[in-house]
């Protein structure tokens, strides 16, 4: 089985299937058509694959051409269909991992996946989870269901795992050009993967196992939590003391060693660095080890929504003006800068917050033109507003959650009452500064 795959592989014979077709998924579907395979694309979301069939794009930086001209050269093959899965000989899964309401891992997309793929296992399939997960779930949570197959790994089929490491909207990075740490149930099982990534990506990193290659996913954006959680209540304290933490930041980071810039927010988004922590936090509890420094990041960024708030609440204040009734416009609900990506934006934290205390609340964002239907927030059935001078001078207040770079800073602080920015965005603002509050 090993060696009849292996060939296909290397001859670009095999067909390899993505299960998951969102913002890490379709980007790797990119990536193996680039590459030469044949690609299928799986996803339960039917009104996504027909969007895809008809050759249209709901990611920002995935051409409608490219999926027209895939479709065409029948290079991909976008379907609903899970009992198709046993078409593809290789198979990379590629489904969110949430937090549940407590704060322990959600893994029941990855449960259902599983499932999926075992109902059609067949021998000489490559099965590579690459959703985000704590070190063990390759092991202990998706072995055990595709062995309900009654086939055997390591001989029938193989099994690996490859954390996705996608960062939307970054020009410089794609599926492509980042490399894959890649590790393996067993010798055969990462031989294969390693040999199909390094077909479709810049590099290959083998680690010695499965659970390594999850930890390292862990790692990665726990590093980035806990900094971002530092900065976030530096900036709390250097307020206080009448200190900019952005030029405090801006000047640190000239030291040529020893610093990395990290930067303050009105909280984490994403579907990583706000969940990743907390899966590792979780897996220490459960080996009886206290993570204290690491939930302590998760409560400080966690907590940041709440002091954008209060910090709108006292700029209003000096205004005479309360919260309720007060027109407020979120600018920006991508979790970052020029995206089209909502998954865990604070911004919609903060919309909660804004309505339960009383605030008129409307939004502008020129990616996303419509609030999409989030998983653990009530959206408003909303547009984006036009920002016309009239309605930007309309608003009491402008809360610049994400700091897009189509926004003129200039002609929104001109006609704008006040505005409350979390971003730094006002940065280069000359004219009405008086109106800016930072948070």
């Amino acid at each position: 089985m090993l060696q009849v795959l292996q060939q296909a592989i290397e001859r670009k014979t095999a067909t390899v299937g993505v299960v998951g077709l969102g913002y890490v998924g379709l980007p790797l579907v990119q990536a193996f058509v680039a590459a030469g395979y044949r690609t299928m694309g799986f996803d339960v979301d039917q009104k996504k694959v027909d969007l895809l069939l008809a050759g249209k794009s709901y990611i920002g930086h995935i051409a409608a051409e490219w999926i027209a001209d895939c479709l065409d050269a029948d290079r991909f093959e976008p379907t609903a269909d899970m009992t198709r899965l046993a078409e593809p000989d290789a198979i990379l899964i590629c489904v969110p991992t949430p937090l549940s309401e407590s704060r322990d891992p959600d893994l029941r997309f990855v449960e259902d996946t599983a499932r999926q793929v075992a109902r059609t296992l067949r021998g000489g399939q490559l099965v590579v989870l690459e959703s985000t997960t704590y070190p063990g779930t390759t092991r202990d949570v998706v072995l055990p269901i595709l062995e309900t197959s009654g086939l055997a790994v390591g001989r029938d089929f193989f099994l690996a795992y490859s954390p996705e490491r996608e960062d939307p909207g970054n020009p410089e990075f794609s599926a492509r050009t980042i490399p894959k740490v890649v590790g393996g149930l067993d010798a055969g099982s990462r031989q294969l993967a390693e040999s199909l990534y390094r077909a479709a990506v810049a590099g290959v990193v083998p680690v010695s196992s499965c659970e390594v290659a999850e930890a390292t996913k862990i790692v990665e954006n726990t590093y980035r939590s806990v900094n971002i959680a530092m900065v976030n209540e530096l900036k709390k304290i250097f307020t206080r003391i009448g200190i900019d933490i952005w030029e405090v930041l801006d000047a640190a980071k000239t030291k040529p060693f020893g610093f990395q810039a990290f930067y303050p927010g009105p909280g984490l988004g994403g579907h990583c660095i706000p969940i990743d922590p907390f899966y590792l936090s979780w897996v220490a509890r459960r080996h009886g080890i206290p993570a204290r420094f690491i939930e302590l990041a998760g409560e400080i960024n966690t907590s940041m929504p709440e002091y954008v708030l209060q910090c709108l609440i006292a700029a209003l204040n000096e205004e005479r003006k309360p919260l309720k009734g007060s027109k407020v416009c979120v600018l920006g609900v991508a979790y970052k800068r020029d995206i089209d990506d909502p998954r865990e934006s604070p911004s919609f934290e903060l919309f909660a917050r804004l309505r339960a205390g009383g605030a008129i609340v409307s939004y502008n964002d020129p990616h996303i033109p419509v609030l999409p239907r989030m998983r653990h927030h009530d959206v408003p059935d909303v547009r984006s507003a036009d920002l016309t001078a009239e309605f930007v001078a309309g608003q009491d207040a402008l809360l610049i959650a994400t700091d897009h770079s189509a926004y003129d800073y200039d002609f929104l602080v001109r006609h704008a009452q006040l505005v409350v920015d979390t971003r730094n965005a006002t940065k280069n603002v000359r004219l009405g500064r008086e109106k800016i509050r930072k948070a």
